[in-house]
Parts: structure tokens; sequence; C-alpha cells
């Protein structure tokens, strides 16, 4: 089947499906399937908007309101994980995953489904070392801290995935795996961005996590986004014993969704000719949800996910055929996803802006459905349950749960002692937050949503690649011949093409005369927003 992958949406939903129409129309392709990597940003209202990590400025409405409402249906299937500017108040109402609106499928803090029997699994957000081992304790109104950690990759996420024992078709994660530019064109890479250098050289360019998820899961595809630059490589993995058979991983990451930008990739992956065109659950995943679920935490205590080191007395949650079967008899083997989506709140009207609406703390049905049918806790309501704890005892105890773990191991050393998983050096394609309005008080601040009636873009058929036999990269390719890719989507064209509104955009990093240590750099990126974030 044909796999339509984005990179960064930033919520122009429209723009990418009319991309894929065209896409039908030229060249009759028609994928089955739209895979995002993040910063999708499905914002149903102007309380979502002060939920994003964004300057005031950048928070515009887009276009994910109208299919919220109905007034427009999605296209193709989509399925999309969680990047770093998200409306995370509406992400945070489906934990385990869930549907934002009709044919629009989040995949939720971590989580694997099938479809036409290909195994599709990711994780949301980015790693910070300094919430890495903290729980999900974070919930609307948010303050200057959580709107950011919201955001933020937690290890029991990678430790559920990291129990998976069946192969994986394809996998998603906003951020790139630490060191995946050791195995593809790193001059090329450098030669676009070369701001990156210091973190590449000094290997400390991506998360430790996805890395480690990598090297565990040896996905056939793995998808990434958030630098904002198309980069593949290839990835042979190492063999743990003689009976094992060699694997390799073709990862590639996209450029965000713009007009004249090459950030849609079009890949051919084998399916079960038999199976049936709808979402389903994979039984595997929520056999390891079961089994982990006492591992929920929802509170900003530190802790370690359990491991063979002599501190606790189960540290392997892999799950056995036995209890996969068990699933498979919970649902009689109908593995299907409900079509249970809900409005849940109040949709962006054009004509009766709401510039003051605050955000709440909501529990979603689908959640509450989905914890019920299959034993698991409900996150959102574990999170109301410890706010209305905390406000009968008072704060007097705050300290002493931040010294204790969960797990009894408050000592353990954390799986990975760097915070260097983004873009710690400066990047002139990002919009910094610290000047930008990244301070203002959030329950206060202003809301620009866009005009009802955007801009219009011109659609390039620039915006569109199609794969060659099942993105079949070899290790010459990616040295060589993906380079080529690479400059035909950016290069003296990313530098020199500016829109109208681009234009408008004054340039952010460096005095007025470009002196900010690095090339100066004509054209802006206006949607990428990625902060300092960010957190430092």
């Amino acid at each position: 089947m044909k796999v339509a992958v984005a990179g960064c949406c930033h919520g122009a939903l429209d723009k990418m499906y009319e991309t894929l129409e065209l896409l039908q129309r030229r060249h009759n392709v028609r994928p089955d399937l739209l895979l995002c990597c993040g910063d999708f940003q499905a914002v149903r209202n102007e309380a979502d908007l002060r939920c994003m990590a964004v300057p005031a400025k950048y928070r515009h409405m887009q276009t994910f309101y109208r299919y919220y409402s109905g007034e427009k249906k999605a296209p193709v299937l989509t399925v999309f994980i969680g990047g770093n500017h998200e409306a995370s108040n509406h992400l945070q109402e489906l934990p385990y995953g869930g549907w934002v609106a009709p044919n629009i499928y989040y995949l939720g803090y971590a989580g694997v489904v099938r479809f036409r029997g290909v195994r599709i699994g990711g994780i949301s957000g980015i790693f910070k070392s300094h919430d890495y081992r903290k729980g999900h304790f974070e919930c609307p109104p948010y303050n200057q801290q959580t709107i950011r950690s919201a955001y933020h990759v937690r290890n029991i996420e990678v430790f559920k995935l990291k129990q998976l024992k069946r192969p994986i078709d394809i996998f998603m994660s906003h951020d790139w795996p630490r060191s995946i530019y050791h195995y593809g064109n790193k001059k090329q890479l450098l030669k676009m961005k070369s701001f990156f250098r210091q973190e590449v050289e000094s290997n400390t360019l991506g998360s430790p996590a996805a890395s480690e998820l990598l090297q565990h899961l040896k996905p056939t595809y793995w998808f990434s986004a958030h630098l904002h630059v198309k980069f593949a490589a290839f990835m042979q993995h190492e063999t743990n014993s003689k009976e094992e058979l060699p694997k390799a991983t073709k990862f590639l990451a996209l450029d965000k969704c713009l007009p004249h930008r090459d950030f849609l990739q079009i890949i051919d992956v084998e399916h079960d000719p038999n199976a049936g065109d709808s979402l389903e659950y994979d039984a595997e995943w929520i056999a390891v949800l079961k089994a982990t679920n006492s591992l929920v935490n929802v509170t900003q205590s530190t802790w370690n996910m359990p491991e063979k080191n002599g501190l606790h007395a189960k540290w392997d949650y892999s799950v056995s055929e036995e209890a996969i079967k068990e699933v498979l008899e919970e649902l009689n083997h109908d593995l299907k996803i409900p079509c249970n989506f809900t409005l849940t709140a109040a949709c962006y009207d054009p004509s009766k802006p709401q510039k003051n609406m605050e955000p709440v703390h909501t529990i979603n049905p689908q959640t509450t459905e989905f914890c019920a049918q299959f034993g698991l806790t409900d996150i959102n309501d574990r999170i109301q349950q410890a706010k209305e704890e905390s406000s009968g005892r008072g704060e007097c105890e705050e300290e002493e749960e931040e010294e204790m773990d969960s797990t009894g191991s408050a000592e353990e050393p954390s799986e990975y002692n760097t915070d260097n998983s983004g873009l710690s050096s400066f990047n002139p394609d990002e919009i910094m937050l610290d000047e930008e309005g990244g301070d203002e008080d959030l329950s206060t601040c202003s809301v620009d949503p866009s005009p009802d009636h955007p801009p219009e873009f011109s659609t390039s058929f620039s915006d569109i690649r199609i794969m060659p036999d099942s993105m079949a990269v070899s290790s010459d390719d990616a040295m060589d011949s993906n380079n080529e890719e690479l400059e035909k989507s950016g290069g003296s064209k990313q530098v020199e093409e500016k829109s109208s509104t681009e234009r408008s955009l004054k340039r952010i990093g460096g005095d007025e005369n470009g002196n900010s240590g690095v090339k100066k750099i004509k054209r802006r990126n206006q949607a990428i927003y990625a902060a300092e974030d960010e957190d430092k």
C-alpha cells in the first residue's frame, strides 16, 4: 500500500490534503494512509491556542478546527504523533490515543496500531533529561513550566515500548534519534544546517531515548521531523546471536509543511491484502499497557523504571503469547478501533471570536471507555484526584514527595545525564520563546486567530516526492543520491525564496546587521516556533 509521510504540519491541514489531491490528479497516486511526525497542532479554539508553547503573535488558528467541527473531513486516514508545538490540553485528553477528528487519529504519549496488517508505532514529544523521569503530572491551565514540560518524553513511555517483542514496520518520533546522522550524508546535512555542527560532532544532537528505542525495536522504517530539514539514512543493526536475521532501518526526516517545500514523502509498504481498511488496536501493545499499568505515575517525583539491578523484584514487563491471546479473546478477535470521536470543547467560530476563552482540564469519553475496557488507569482522572487530595492536605508534604522515589530507588542516577537533545546552538530557522512573549502571563495573553479565509497558496508539485521501490536506500545512497534529494528540497532555493508572509517577519538572532556568529540567512521560516526549547 502507499503511505504518505509528512513532517511538521503546523496546523496546515488544508495545504497537506490539497497536495495529496494534486498528487492523485497529476499522477494517479492515491495514498492509503497519511502519517504526520508531530507539531500537528490540533487547535480547536482560542483556549487551545493558549496551551501551545509559542509566542502569542504566532498563535494562529489555522485550519484544524474545520475538521474538528465536521465542516470538512480528512480525505485519507491520518495518524499522527505529538511534537513540541501542540495544543497540549487537547492531546492530553487522549494519553492512550484516540480520534481528534473523524478520520484523524492521535497515537497518544506512545502507541502502536495496525492498518492493513502494517504495524505502526510512535512516541510523542521531545526529550529533555530534567523531566524524563517524572510522571505525567501536568494539566491545564498550564504555567510557564508545565506548558513546556507537558510535551516532554517520559521514561515510562520508552519503557513500555521496550517491552515489545514482535517486529515493528513503521515507527515515528518527533525529534531525531541521537547518532542517526552518522548513517547518512552528514556532510550535506551540515552544508544545509551548519549550526548543527557542534551537536553533531559532539554526538549530542537528537534524543538518546529515541536512539535507545531504535536499537531495541529495529523497525523497517523510522520517520522524524522537528529539525525542518530532509535527511535520509540507512542503519544496519547488529545481531545478538548467530540465529538472528540481520535487520536494517530506513530513516527519513521530513521538512515542514510550507509551500514549495518537499514536505511529503510517498513510500510503498508491504501489507496484508486480506486485512480490512479499518485502523486496529495492536494486541501486544494492549497487553503491555495492562502489564505496566501499576507503573503509572502522575507526580513530579523522579523515578527510574524497573531494571535488573537488585533494587526491583520485577523488571521484565514483556508479555507472553498467552497474555496476547487473552486480549484477543476480550475483544472477540475484533481489533477494530471504534469510531467514537466526541466533541469535548467548543469549536472556533470566526464570526464570534472569544479571545479570553480559558483552557480547562477535560476527561475525554474516549479515554474513559478505553480504560474501562482494558482495566487501565485513566491518567487524567488520577491527576484530578491528586489535585483534590493535594488541595485538601496542603502543600506541606511537597518537599518530602520530591525526595521520595515511588519505586524505592530515588538515589539511582538518571538514564541520561545530558540535556542536549535538540537545538542547543543558534538555529536561524527557529523562533525563540525567551524574548518573544514566552514569559508572558498565560492567563491574559492575547490570541490572534487567523482570518476565516487565510491566504491561499498555489500548490507546487515540489511539495511531493515519491520514493522509488519502497524507499530502498543503500548506505551509498544515503551518502550520495539522497543528498541530491536534500539539495532539491533546500539549498539556494531555500535561502532565496520568500513569500509575502515571510517578508513581513523580522529576523531573530543577532543584531540588526546580522552579526549572530553564523552565516546570515535571508529567509525566515515563520512556522517553526521551536523554542530555546525551550527549557534551560
